[in-house]
C-alpha cells in the first residue's frame, strides 16, 4: 500500500504506546526473579533449611507489597494476576451470600463484570466522563447489597474514580444498618490494576475492604498479581488443595513472579510522583498536539481526574481497526481499547456507558504512555495520524 508505505517514513524507530496492556519488565525486576527459576527453586512449603530460606524470601516480598498498601502481611493474598484477584473477590464473597446482591460500575473490566453476572447484580452509572454517577450509587444500594465493585481508574479512558467518597456513603450506610439489626456486612472492592503505577493504594486512605493488584501493568511479571482481603473479611475460595495462601488460593506458590511483583511495586510506588509529574506534562503536550493536528478528534473521559499516562479518542467518520493497522506499519503500536477485549467485534462497553454510540465507540483509539515515552515521540505520532487521516 503505497500510502502507508510513505507514513511508514516518518517512524524513524518503534514508539509503543499500549502501557495499558502491558509494560516491559524492569531489568531490576528481572534481577531479583533470575534466582528462583534454577538456584532458588525449592518449594516453599518443604522443610529443609533451603526451602525455608525460600519461604523467608517469599514473606519479605510480601510485607514489601503490604507497606505499599498500608495492610499487614496476612492481608495480602498472591494471584496470578488482576483477573484472578478480580474473580476471587467477587466470587469468594458472594458464594458466601448467594441471596445478596452486588453492585459493579459500568465500566468495570471483564473479569470484575462477568463474575458479578452470575449473581443478583445491578450496574451503576456513570457521568459522560467516566466518573461514578454516586446519586446513583446510593439509589441502588439497598439492605440486601453486601459487595460494591468500582475500579480505582479506568483501563481504557483513564478516568479516576472518587473511590473514598463511595467509601464515605459505604460507612454511613453500614451505621444505618446496625440501627436497624441489619447484620449484613457491606464491602468495597477496587480494581486497582490501572492504579498503582500513579496513584496512591493505601487501603486505609482509600477506605477499601478488597484490592486487586496486577505485576503485568506495573513493569512486572505476567500471571502475577496480589488480592488484598481486609482482616475479618472471609471469602469462599477459588481453588482447593494443599491449604497455601491461608487456603484462599492453594497451589505451590510461583516464587519467581511473587518475587518480581513485589519489586515491581516497590519500584512503581517509589517513584510514582516523580514519573506521574513526567508523564502529567507528557499528556498536555500530547493534548496540544492532537488539537492542532486532529482538531475533529474529541478526548473522552475526565481531563482533571485522570490517569496522567492515558490519551483516549473519538474521530468521527473513521475505523479504528483501519487506523490501527496503519499506525502499526508506521511503527506506532497504540489500541482501541481494552487488549481482553480486542478481538471482539463489539464496541467497547466502555464507551457505550459514556453514551457514545456504537459508531463512536468504533471511532476512537487509545494511547497510553510509559517509562519508555519521550517528548520527541510525540510529535512524530500525530503527524502521523494526521497523514493517515488525510
Amino acid at each position: 500500500m503505497p500510502a502507508s508505505y510513505s507514513v511508514s517514513r516518518m517512524a524513524k524507530k518503534t514508539i509503543y504506546l499500549d502501557y495499558a496492556a502491558a509494560t516491559p519488565m524492569d531489568k531490576s525486576v528481572l534481577t531479583a526473579m533470575q534466582p528462583f527459576f534454577m538456584d532458588r527453586f525449592y518449594n516453599p512449603s518443604a522443610t529443609y533449611k533451603a526451602a525455608l530460606d525460600v519461604n523467608k524470601t517469599m514473606s519479605a516480598a510480601r510485607s514489601k507489597v503490604a507497606h505499599w498498601l498500608g495492610a499487614r502481611s496476612s492481608e495480602i493474598i498472591f494471584t496470578a494476576g488482576g483477573t484472578e484477584a478480580n474473580n476471587l473477590a467477587i466470587h469468594g464473597i458472594m458464594k458466601l451470600y448467594p441471596n445478596a446482591n452486588i453492585l459493579v460500575s459500568a465500566i468495570e473490566h471483564e473479569s470484575v463484570i462477568l463474575p458479578a453476572q452470575n449473581y443478583n447484580y445491578r450496574v451503576i452509572k456513570v457521568q459522560a466522563d467516566g466518573r461514578l454517577d454516586l446519586e446513583d450509587l446510593e439509589t441502588k444500594i439497598d439492605d440486601q447489597t453486601v459487595l460494591i465493585s468500582i475500579m480505582q481508574a479506568n483501563n481504557e479512558i483513564g478516568t479516576v474514580q472518587p473511590i473514598r467518597e463511595v467509601s464515605r456513603i459505604i460507612a454511613k450506610i453500614r451505621q444505618r444498618r446496625i440501627s436497624v439489626d441489619n447484620n449484613l456486612p457491606l464491602y468495597l472492592h477496587s480494581d486497582a490494576c490501572q492504579a498503582a503505577n500513579y496513584l496512591d493504594i493505601h487501603v486505609a486512605r482509600l477506605g477499601v475492604d478488597l484490592l486487586s493488584l496486577n505485576g503485568g501493568k506495573i513493569y512486572g511479571p505476567k500471571q502475577s498479581g496480589a488480592l488484598y482481603v481486609k482482616g475479618g473479611v472471609l471469602l469462599a475460595p477459588l481453588i482447593d488443595g494443599g491449604g497455601q495462601e491461608r487456603g484462599w488460593r492453594s497451589g505451590t506458590e510461583n516464587v519467581a513472579g511473587l518475587v518480581g511483583f513485589a519489586e515491581a511495586l516497590d519500584l512503581a510506588q517509589t517513584m510514582h510522583h516523580q514519573e506521574s509529574f513526567r508523564l502529567q506534562n507528557l499528556q498536555k503536550k500530547f493534548f496540544e498536539l492532537i488539537d492542532e493536528m486532529v482538531p475533529s478528534a474529541k478526548i473522552n473521559g475526565s481531563k482533571r481526574f485522570r490517569l496522567p499516562n492515558n490519551v483516549h479518542l473519538t474521530i468521527p467518520g473513521q475505523d479504528n481497526e483501519r487506523l490501527l493497522i496503519l499506525l502499526d506499519q508506521a511503527g506506532i503500536m497504540a489500541a482501541a481499547g481494552s487488549a481482553c477485549s480486542a478481538s471482539h467485534e463489539t464496541p467497547s462497553h466502555v464507551l457505550k456507558a459514556l453514551g457514545l454510540n456504537d459508531e463512536a465507540a468504533q471511532s476512537s483509539l487509545r494511547f497510553t504512555m510509559g517509562r519508555g515515552t519521550d517528548v520527541e515521540q510525540l510529535p512524530i505520532v500525530t503527524k502521523t495520524l494526521a497523514k493517515l487521516l488525510n
